[in-house]
């Protein structure tokens, strides 16, 4: 589908035909849809589907008429049975007559523009509407990041309170899956952004000159939150490992400490049944004594042990 949007006077108008100085959006168009658009402003239809292919890299296209922005932006999904993200491209085409964006589902950085929450917003000012969509996709890097510190911090804290599972290994290892498709995704965005640095096609106002060091910004500022991220999720990862192995031994040791004291009853039973002569056999409380020393025995057994620390 695609909507077409349009700002006068601060107020933003949906409009049913093509207009210029408008913004199409495009979600999940059908082939007809993008070829309706793709005619309407002389565009290569590859050019505007491009953004449909998942596995489509960040870039700068510059064509005649028109240029093509790709920049991946997060997306939310479900992975392994778990709540997940990944990224998807997210395609901005700047044409003179209109500003055109081209993605594969709906996603929450357009939804604030449609919802009229950006300040200063304005579909005629194509520079503007362009940095202040990258500006909030740098934001919602940065608030997913910190969703996923918080959630590796919920682990941590099941570490402490010797309620690990091995489950959170997997989640450990979902939160770093997800850091590893935003450490891709930003370097790439970082590229566009750096090339936009330099373009000149279109009229820049002296406020978009600093939004754009804004979104240089956030954008290096979540690539270095990443980073971070990662390192700690690395050593988390590696701390519950290190637990877990070591209440693995610790069973292991327990379980070896009582087999030890439970082979002595096993030992002295098997002398005293021997079809042999054994020691007394012709005592009356014989088989009393043989009990109360193997208990005996076991108890100290279970001291020496103890004091060894292996129980």
């Amino acid at each position: 589908m695609y909507s077409i949007y349009r700002t006068s006077h601060k107020k933003m108008q949906k409009l049913t035909e093509f207009t210029q100085g408008s913004w199409i959006e495009l979600t999940a168009p059908s082939l007809e849809e993008c070829t309706a658009v793709a005619e309407e402003y002389d565009i290569d239809i590859t050019d505007l589907r491009a953004a449909l292919d998942d596995e489509e890299s960040s870039r700068i296209s510059m064509e005649d008429n028109y240029t093509l922005i790709l920049v991946d932006i997060p997306s939310a999904e479900i992975r392994n049975n778990r709540n997940s993200y990944t990224t998807i491209p997210l395609g901005i085409l700047l044409h003179p007559d209109a500003i055109i964006t081209v993605c594969a589902e709906d996603t929450s950085i357009l939804k604030r523009f449609t919802d009229q929450r950006v300040r200063d917003f304005s579909t005629k000012k194509q520079m503007r509407f362009l940095y202040q969509i990258l500006y909030n996709t740098s934001m919602l890097y940065q608030a997913l990041l910190r969703s996923i510190d918080r959630k590796r911090t919920e682990i941590e804290e099941r570490i402490n309170q010797e309620d690990t599972e091995d489950a959170d290994l997997v989640d450990l290892h979902e939160l770093e899956s997800n850091l590893v498709y935003f450490a891709t995704s930003l370097r790439a965005n970082g590229v566009v952004i750096d090339r936009l640095t330099r373009y000149g096609r279109l009229k820049m106002y002296e406020e978009d000159q600093e939004l754009l060091e804004d979104v240089v910004i956030e954008n290096r500022q979540a690539i270095e939150m990443t980073g971070i991220y990662r390192d700690i999720i690395n050593g988390t990862r590696e701390l519950l490992s290190t637990v877990i192995n070591n209440r693995l031994n610790n069973a292991m040791k327990y379980l070896a400490a009582i087999t030890i004291v439970m082979s002595i009853p096993t030992i002295v039973s098997g002398l005293w049944g021997m079809n042999v002569f054994v020691p007394m056999a012709e005592i009356q409380h014989g088989f009393a004594i043989i009990v109360i020393s193997t208990l005996i025995m076991c108890i100290a057994a279970l001291v020496v042990l103890h004091r060894r620390k292996m129980l």
